[in-house]
Parts: structure tokens; sequence; C-alpha cells
């Protein structure tokens, strides 16, 4: 009988010590919450609302092409998430092959970045490019990621430029090795709708 008091006298200080150590646990492992980076959170408010757009983009892209198509359209954005994300519509009037295509844009509050998406109107259902991702410095937003063209790995750039309430520049790049050189083949100006 000893014995199972003992037992049970240990048992029961084992767990008042478990006990005791599983309440701290949680309090000793805790980490500060991350203080959010927000200082890149409006950089895209300037796009919300109606634009037309004058594109000029290069017939063949990383094929030494130097023959430019010339283009109309029209863009509207809108904000959603509170400010973290935005989508626009645009409608490329490309003579004989009008289409039209979705901007997606969502920011990281833990990295200060913006990442933007894709999706081709020409083809609904395919895979969306993967998005560029970075942020504007000194009024300048640069953007990059890594796709494919033709097979081959290439490296995409964005900027985004002269932005005032009523214009913006953007043009699109790639670099076929791995950002040494680049090919600027679409650019596009904006200006406010009336």
């Amino acid at each position: 009988m000893k014995g199972l008091r003992r037992f049970a006298a240990a048992a029961v200080a084992s767990l008042a010590v478990l006990s005791t150590a599983s309440a701290r646990a949680p309090q000793d492992n805790v980490k500060p919450t991350p203080v959010p980076n927000l200082s890149g959170l409006h950089d895209f408010d300037h796009k919300v609302g109606r634009w037309t757009a004058h594109h000029k983009r290069l017939k063949e892209r990383l094929a030494g092409s130097t023959e430019w198509v010339e283009f109309d359209g029209t863009q509207t954005c809108w904000q959603l998430m509170n400010g973290f994300a935005n989508v626009d519509e645009n409608l490329f009037r490309i003579p004989g092959n009008e289409y039209k295509g979705v901007t997606l844009r969502a920011y990281d509050p833990a990295t200060g970045e913006w990442a933007i998406w894709w999706l081709d109107g020409r083809s609904p259902f395919g895979s969306l490019d993967p998005p560029v991702k970075g942020r504007f410095i000194n009024g300048v937003g640069t953007f990059y990621a890594d796709d494919t063209l033709r097979g081959k790995p290439i490296k995409v750039r964005f900027v985004w430029s002269a932005i005032t309430p009523t214009s913006a520049h953007w043009e699109q790049a790639f670099s076929p090795d791995g950002g040494k050189t680049w090919e600027t083949n679409w650019i596009t100006d904006f200006r406010k709708a009336p």
C-alpha cells in the first residue's frame, strides 16, 4: 500500500509540474506580432477609375523584331479588400483581334511588396502567369518574375513611372539571360477618362 501511495503522490507531483509547464509554455513561446509594412499600401490608388490607354507592342518578342503595333484601349480599376488589393479590366482594340484581360494586384504587409497577376481573356481557362512582385521607390514601381517564353526561361519586368493624378506610363520587358539585358516589348500611356 505504501508503494501505491508513493506512486500516486509521484504521479500527482508529475502532473502538477506538467500542468505548470504547459501553462507557461504558450506565454514563453509567444512571438511578437510583426509590425505591418504599410508604406506601399496606397501605391496603386491612382489607378482607381476609368482610363484610356495608348499601347505600343513589339510584334515579336525576343526574336530580333523592331516592328511595333500601336492601338488604343480602355481600363477600369476598382479597389478590393480595403485597399489591400485591386483589379482592373482592360480592353485592347487591336485591329482584327480585340480582346479583354484582367489584372489582379495584392499587397503583402509582411514584405511591403505588391504581387501582380494577369488573366488573358483569349485563354480564360489557361494558367495565370507567375506574378511579378516588387514595390515603388521614388515614384517608380519595378516588379519582376521568372517565366517562360517558347519553352525557355525568361525574366519579366514591369515598370510604372511618370505617375500623376491624370496619367501614368507602363512598360514590360523580357530578359533571356537572367537580367543582364532587357528587351522592352510593350509600352502603355494611360490618361484618366473624362
